[in-house]
């Protein structure tokens, strides 16, 4: 019977386990790359593998953080960011695009503006003779699940000596209906006993009912609310977004929001509870002052540095590398 790959597809496929597995991978290979010799034998995995990197969507972090994983592989990588340069610009379909990337590569790691587009993808391959593993590196306004791995895994590290996640509250604010980092981390956070959840955003931009839904039947809890002041002090944690107006000529809507009510400001620094962190994907714009950066709660830096880490484990999972990296550890640390 043929083998089909493992993908990467959306936050549903991942489970509680997982993530606790996967963090703790990440926390090695941490470990391991601190030294030359680790860092040469992390190459050494999969140093015979070739990685297309599909992105027909604006990116720097999430791009640069896949390639560096893949470099600490030892994985080639290739690259297409516009598709004026490939065959799509004489009429060729996207699937026949990258289904001849498939012949080429053992990996395709994608960002496309069509929402469900990695999984359609993913199943398109899976019918061929020669699957390879695909990773949604972000699909429209849909899901980013990579990016919900590195939040989980920056909310881990940021709370281990309280716990963990479970039972803390977090506050999501900014444009939460389009914004697919949001709604990725919310239905992540499902994973874990009594969270509570708080969506601040203005009516406009609130989260989307699906995602409401999902968490109705999840059984976790969540408050809708436009007062960012007043949450302040209540969470553990905020996820901060910035306005995702490129979406405002597609959805042919223009809405006059005022920004400041929904923007971390220096002074909100002393509502935040002394052991709270902030986060935000990037990039910003006026959704957090710069004088917040130095302020040790400031954790959105971290949590760039952590997406390449949390990449590296997942791409050696997909490739069944993870108990020879946990073998190393065990070995030399």
């Amino acid at each position: 019977m043929k083998k089909e790959a493992l993908h990467c597809i959306d936050v549903q496929q991942f489970n509680h386990n997982f993530l606790e597995e996967i963090c703790d991978l990440a926390d090695k290979i941490r470990e391991i790359s601190r030294t030359k010799a680790g860092m040469e034998y992390l190459a050494s995995i999969l140093n015979h593998k070739r990685a297309m990197l599909y992105f027909v969507q604006p990116s720097t972090r999430t791009f640069l953080s896949f390639y560096s994983a893949c470099q600490m592989l030892g994985i080639k990588c290739a690259e297409v960011r516009d598709p004026k340069t490939s065959s799509e610009i004489k009429g060729e379909s996207e699937e026949d695009t990258v289904r001849t990337f498939s012949l080429y590569f053992d990996l395709i790691i994608m960002r496309h503006p069509r929402a469900n587009f990695a999984e359609k993808i993913a199943n398109l391959l899976n019918d061929t003779d020669h699957p390879v593993p695909v990773i949604n590196a972000g699909s429209g306004k849909d899901q980013h699940p990579t990016q919900a791995l590195l939040d989980i895994y920056t909310l881990r590290r940021s709370f281990l000596h309280r716990g963990g996640i479970a039972g803390k509250q977090i506050a999501f604010v900014g444009d939460l209906r389009r914004g697919r980092t949001a709604r990725s981390l919310a239905l992540l956070l499902t994973q874990f006993q009594g969270v509570k959840l708080y969506f601040v955003a203005p009516s406009e931009y609130q989260m989307g009912q699906d995602i409401l839904s999902f968490l109705d039947h999840q059984k976790t809890a969540y408050e809708i609310t436009d007062d960012f002041e007043k949450v302040i002090p209540a969470v553990d944690a905020i996820y901060m977004t910035r306005l995702q107006d490129e979406w405002d000529r597609e959805e042919g809507i223009s809405v006059d929001i005022d920004i400041e009510r929904f923007s971390f400001q220096k002074r909100h620094l002393d509502l935040l509870k002394a052991d709270g962190i902030i986060m935000h994907p990037l990039p910003r714009r006026q959704e957090i002052a710069v004088e917040v950066d130095s302020d040790p709660r400031a954790a959105y830096w971290r949590q760039v540095r952590n997406g390449m880490y949390i990449r590296v484990a997942l791409i050696a999972g997909i490739f069944q590398r993870d108990k020879k990296i946990l073998d190393y550890y065990l070995a030399n640390t």
